[in-house]
């Protein structure tokens, strides 16, 4: 094997029959990448990333492939939000007919949920699809982000409102990654976790809790764990409800993953996606949908509170700038949000902590939960 790396026992499979794939989980495994996508790579392989993680870990991967004989190249995007650009979208493609790049090629992300995000909408449309593999190197896209095939580009009046359904064959998550990640990096992360334990298991909240100075530490085998559970939870919803199209109910329905999602990405494009980091603004999202819930009499408020104090304790704003966005402003936003029928807001929310559900509240509600997360 390359580099004479070991592929961990944790590996989760996403069952989606001829879509199925599997997610790697450990120290280490960028040495491997050669070995695993060798059997994949039919002709070009393109590793699409952005110039922060090229630098860091740009030559280690190219490496891998090469040693395995794997003919790659590389095209730099944007970093952050900046990748999800029609323009940038349009540049990849661009390089892509550069390249002489057919429909056998393999599009590789290296790179956080934005690089992630972009890579695989390419991967989808370019020539009707080409094969896609995702190499996660932040918190939040190991738990979340590269993982059931969604994949997008932002508009100015909606977060990722262009987008596709669109599995990779590989996700490679090396934890080793996270360790050069700055700490809003890692805070971005920890929000996706606590949303899961938030709308679908209280246990993980539970050890979120209990381990929060490991986990900002981000200890080894601790953080393999988290990391897991995040990706275990996530496939089984994936699994029950691939397309998010609103066919499948109940409180393993994927809308179930937007829990904070819908104030969050209002919150956004509110602000050009320059203010708020994706993490930071589900954050806020969060902390506002939880009061909406104990306002429409689902969580108890002291539900409410031990949840805002945990997203508070891994260092994640909770509180919105009062002259930052008006809350009628970001209602508007909301209203075009993928989940809304006919103009009318789906929401999913918990109804005790762990457990979830849908509702479609009236907007003065929603207006008074926003009021509540203004800074005065």
């Amino acid at each position: 094997m390359a580099g004479g790396c070991e592929l961990p026992a944790l590996t989760i499979g996403v069952s989606l029959g001829r879509r199925s794939y599997p997610v790697h989980i450990g120290a280490g495994l960028l040495r491997a990448l050669g070995r695993e996508v060798k059997p994949l790579a039919r002709g070009l392989t393109v590793i699409v990333t952005a110039a922060p993680v090229r630098r860091l870990y740009g030559m280690a991967a190219e490496e891998s492939l090469r040693a395995e004989g794997v003919h790659a190249e590389v095209l730099e995007v944007p970093d952050g939000e900046a990748a999800k650009t029609c323009e940038a979208f349009a540049a990849v493609v661009e390089g892509l007919l550069g390249m002489n790049a057919g429909r056998d090629a393999l599009i590789l992300s290296l790179g956080g949920g934005c690089v992630g995000d972009l890579a695989g909408f390419v991967a989808s449309v370019y020539k009707r699809g080409t094969a896609l593999v995702h190499v996660p190197t932040t918190l939040l896209a190991q738990v979340d982000s590269s993982i059931g095939g969604k994949t997008a580009i932002n508009h100015p009046r909606a977060k990722n409102l262009l987008g596709t359904i669109y599995q990779p064959r590989l996700v490679l998550a090396d934890t080793g990654l996270l360790r050069t990640l700055p700490p809003k990096e890692v805070g971005c992360g920890m929000a996706e976790l606590i949303k899961y334990g938030a709308i679908l298991h209280a246990p993980l909240l539970d050890l979120l809790e209990a381990e929060k100075e490991a986990i900002l530490r981000l200890s080894g085998g601790l953080m393999e764990e988290v990391i897991a559970t995040a990706v275990r939870l996530k496939a089984e919803v994936v699994e029950r409800d691939e397309l998010d199209d609103g066919s499948v109910s109940g409180s393993r329905s994927r809308i179930m993953l937007n829990f904070g999602h819908t104030v969050g990405h209002a919150i956004e494009a509110s602000m050009a996606y320059r203010e708020y980091s994706h993490g930071e603004a589900v954050a806020i999202g969060m902390v506002a949908e939880a009061k909406l819930s104990s306002a429409l009499g689902l969580m108890s408020p002291a539900e409410a509170e031990r949840l805002e104090e945990l997203i508070s304790s891994y260092g994640l704003p909770t509180r919105l700038s009062g002259d930052a966005v008006t809350p009628e402003a970001l209602l508007s936003l909301m209203i075009h949000d993928k989940k809304a029928e006919s103009g009318r807001m789906r929401l999913p929310l918990p109804k005790r902590l762990g457990e979830g559900t849908v509702v479609s509240p009236a907007e003065g509600a929603v207006v008074s939960a926003i009021e509540e997360v203004l800074e005065d």
